[in-house]
């Protein structure tokens, strides 16, 4: 055995001096391996060289499987650093340090983000429009995912009772604007990313201004009357909209984009409801964890959406049971005649 792995080290060395490549030298020491491999299956077991060379092709084959795990080991991590150092000098205008490329390695990792995923999530743009059960733990994973601007619009101030569920304040901060709080929790998360507070109501006056810098809009507001003038300006302006809702222990959520061939908010909720009808959490109660599973998927269908990752939900309607562990995917599609997305510029 000894004799073998000398001459494997010769030609190792051999190599090296004449200045061959490596995957040469291994490629001998490779045919060296094959070699004593096949003289202990074809030579009997007394003969004196396979006695010479460990006397058992078991060992040999142990000794090969471990030095190819090594390889493998080695070169998968080679491919990490090389994808690592290809986030760390993406093209100009967007450039990602070090320190954030080592942040999002585990976005990296994954094949369907990877450094060009991740790239196009530091360059995009996303507003959420509630700082509330929805929009708390969105934004928060938003900024952890490396979405490169952040907007987030609310009018309201934080109180005592939002701290059940809305994961993005702190108990200092009771009295203070809802996107203060927000913007303190996501520049200690993230420094990295730009976040864009709005201390106002949207209203028909500034939203078509507002959305039109953004690439995508969450809405996790808890009205109707926002819900629609969120769906109406994302219509008109042609952007995708992840709009989500939560009562009690249900939650759905679903892409709507009408410019992409999906439908709009007012395709599956063309009439206002009933007053009391759907009564606001404030009214009906809500489990304290079950806006952040619908804000943290919604979060993800924005990761998706930005990266071109899997398949996202436009044309799809989630509906989350939490009282029952059950989730339940429906399809859904534009309406005919639809007041909001049904006129003939969308064709």
């Amino acid at each position: 055995m000894i004799l073998v792995l000398a001459l494997a080290a010769a030609l190792w060395f051999a190599g090296e001096l004449t200045g061959a490549p490596r995957r040469l030298r291994w490629g001998m020491i490779g045919a060296l391996w094959l070699a004593v491999i096949g003289l202990h299956l074809l030579l009997p077991e007394d003969h004196a060289l396979r006695q010479a060379t460990g006397g058992d092709a078991r060992i040999w084959a142990v000794l090969g499987g471990m030095v190819a795990l090594v390889m493998l080991y080695q070169a998968g991590l080679r491919r990490l650093k090389a994808r690592v150092k290809a986030v760390a000098q993406p093209e100009a205008g967007n450039r990602i340090s070090p320190v954030e490329a080592e942040r999002y390695a585990r976005h990296i990792l994954l094949r369907e983000i990877g450094g060009a995923g991740q790239q196009r999530l530091r360059a995009a743009k996303v507003l959420v429009v509630g700082a509330g059960g929805l929009g708390a733990p969105a934004l928060l994973y938003l900024a952890g995912a490396g979405v490169g601007t952040l907007g987030v619009i609310d009018d309201d101030l934080v109180e005592g009772s939002n701290l059940q569920r809305q994961i993005i304040h702190r108990d200092d901060g009771i009295g203070t604007p809802k996107v203060q709080s927000a913007e303190r929790a996501l520049r200690a998360l993230n420094p990295f990313i730009a976040v864009r507070p709005y201390q106002r109501r949207l209203t028909e006056e500034i939203a078509a201004d507002l959305f039109a810098d953004y690439d995508l809009i969450l809405d996790g507001t808890d009205n109707f009357d926002t819900r629609d003038l969120v769906n109406r300006t994302c219509v008109a302006l042609g952007k995708p909209l992840i709009s989500g809702a939560i009562t009690q222990w249900e939650g759905q959520l679903s892409l709507f984009d009408p410019a992409r061939g999906g439908p709009c908010l007012a395709c599956l909720f063309p009439v206002r409801p009933a007053p009391g009808l759907v009564p606001s959490c404030a009214e009906a109660g809500v489990a304290a964890p079950l806006p952040g599973v619908v804000g943290s998927m919604m979060a993800l269908e924005a990761v998706k959406h930005l990266t071109g990752a899997g398949q996202g939900l436009r044309g799809r309607l989630v509906l989350f049971d939490g009282l029952y562990g059950e989730n339940r995917t429906i399809e859904v599609k534009r309406r005919a005649g639809c007041a909001v997305c049904g006129g003939p510029h969308l064709g």
